[in-house]
């Protein structure tokens, strides 16, 4: 080979490396999207509740519609990337997450926020699987698959810090609404950027979208979702034990009719992979133990302690700092140690942090707080990274949309159900405060609804009787919040068990794919 030849190959290279991580800049601005969206509405919530005036049941729903939907639609939303081109639907997904993030700025009423909600779920379930199946299809090294995941993962952290600080930032100037208006910029970016550096892949024998599996998996997903949500706030009814068997009916029809389709919208036989199915189950398990603290959080650290809506952003920035720094070097660990060491040690440290979080109280004081989050957040880095890079690599690159949406799904799923559930014993137990005896009915029934009802109930009382009344209120939080920390380590520390067992053997690959 000529001197010619040579450096006209290497230039052709190095073009074709620097093209692969201006691509994966695109795809993280779609993450930022999202994450950016996902920790916003937890800082906006008391002005929200304070604007719109929801009850106890719609603030909830108001938090995990968005979940529940894309956890519903996320495979099949990953199944239509596979066969449509990842790229044509994450650009024409960030477009609609754009403009339904101003119909969520602008609703005027807890049900119109709900549908907006659910609207931006349709929109973000397009994007989650298409960026990384898009990963795992543009990088077909290993080391350099598992530091662009460790990037993706570091980007969605570094949303979830950017989100309050620049949330909080816009609320002590603007409207609770404005807090969505962020999107917008982001998405212009994307799009526009996208255009040119993404590359389009799909699955070439990926065969029609079956719109029968398209309707369970939603019916399913949702049914089931629900009716947890429910049992944990109202008990068993029997519209909650009708949503129940519904939803699992679903589910079950969707599993039989894929093993019978020629070309399924879930290939099952993934789950056969024990290290793919083990990464799944911790994914969920460990987003579930987290997701109802970090929602309640927010209210903690404004309506207890105090704090304007940018102090509480920075105060939650330890968190997304330590997932950030382990996020980029879990894929160096799991190589040189172990995948289950690392995934398993990156849980049991949150289930510690979040332990330690059981002995909080009103007056805590930021040094406690500050370093169970840390501790939260580089466990999060080494966990997170490390399973999605398991399961991208356990299938072939044609399904990488299918495994990469499952991977979505179980995140969402455990943020819906973690919500719901953990957010179900917050609010259970802070609903057992009693108000001061001269408090009428309709005021001290807006006080029980939330803790933002009681301090906006609390401003018609005279001040002492209103301070025993938030005082009661935030002692009645704070025990609620305690609770579910205690059972957010205890499910934390069993997933850690499991993945020990789950994960054994696994190992990240090392050779390029041709």
């Amino acid at each position: 080979m000529s001197r010619t030849e040579q450096l006209i190959r290497q230039t052709g290279v190095e073009e074709k490396s620097r093209g692969r991580w201006l691509a994966l800049s695109v795809l993280v601005l779609a993450v930022l999207l999202v994450a950016v969206d996902a920790t916003v509405l937890g800082l906006a919530t008391p002005s929200l509740s304070e604007d719109l005036k929801p009850s106890g049941t719609q603030l909830l729903w108001i938090g995990d519609i968005y979940s529940f939907v894309i956890a519903g639609l996320l495979v099949s939303m990953g199944s239509l990337g596979d066969r449509i081109g990842r790229k044509k639907l994450l650009l024409v997904g960030a477009t609609a997450f754009g403009a339904v993030s101003v119909l969520n700025a602008y609703a005027t009423s807890p049900e119109m926020m709900i549908v907006a909600r659910a609207l931006l779920g349709v929109a973000g379930a397009t994007l989650m699987p298409s960026t990384l199946a898009l990963i795992r299809n543009i990088f077909t090294d290993p080391r350099e698959r598992s530091l662009a995941i460790g990037i993706w993962g570091a980007t969605a952290s570094a949303g979830a810090a950017v989100g309050p600080v620049v949330g909080g930032a816009l609320l002590q100037h603007f409207w609770w609404g404005s807090v969505f208006l962020i999107n917008l910029p982001v998405m212009i970016a994307l799009v526009l950027v996208g255009i040119k550096l993404l590359p389009e892949s799909k699955n070439p024998v990926a065969g029609p979208w079956d719109l029968v599996s398209v309707a369970l998996s939603l019916v399913g997903v949702i049914g089931v979702v629900y009716a947890v949500k429910e049992a944990a706030t109202h008990g068993m009814t029997w519209e909650v034990a009708v949503a129940a068997i519904l939803g699992a009916g679903a589910l079950y029809a969707f599993v039989r009719r894929q093993f019978t389709l020629p070309s399924p919208l879930l290939d099952m036989r993934l789950f056969r992979h024990r290290g793919f199915s083990g990464a799944v189950l911790a994914d969920l398990l460990t987003v579930f133990g987290l997701s109802g603290l970090v929602f309640f959080l927010s209210q903690f650290l404004q309506l207890v302690q105090g704090r304007g809506p940018l102090e509480a952003g920075l105060a939650e920035l330890p968190a997304a700092i330590g997932a950030v720094v382990t996020g980029l070097v879990a894929g160096r660990y799991a190589r040189r140690y172990s995948v289950r060491s690392v995934v398993t040690g990156g849980l049991a440290a949150i289930g510690l942090a979040l332990a330690v979080l059981t002995v909080i109280h009103k007056e805590s004081g930021y040094p406690l707080l500050g370093a169970a989050l840390l501790v939260v957040g580089l466990g999060a880095g080494f966990s997170f990274t490390v399973t999605a890079d398991v399961i991208l690599s356990s299938v072939p690159k044609e399904q990488a949309g299918s495994a990469s949406a499952v991977s979505e799904t179980a995140y969402e799923l455990g943020a819906a159900l973690g919500i719901a559930l953990l957010g179900s014993i917050v609010t259970g137990v802070y609903q057992g405060f009693t108000a001061p005896a001269s408090v009428s009915g309709p005021v001290a029934d807006a006080a029980h609804e939330s803790l933002g009802g009681a301090v906006e109930a609390a401003k018609t009382l005279d001040p002492d009787t209103a301070a025993h009344m938030v005082g009661a209120a935030q002692d009645a939080f704070v025990d609620g919040l305690r609770f579910a920390s205690g059972v957010g380590a205890a499910v934390l520390l069993a997933t850690a068990a499991a993945a020990w067992f789950l994960l054994r053997g696994q190992r990240l690959q090392e050779g390029v794919e041709h």
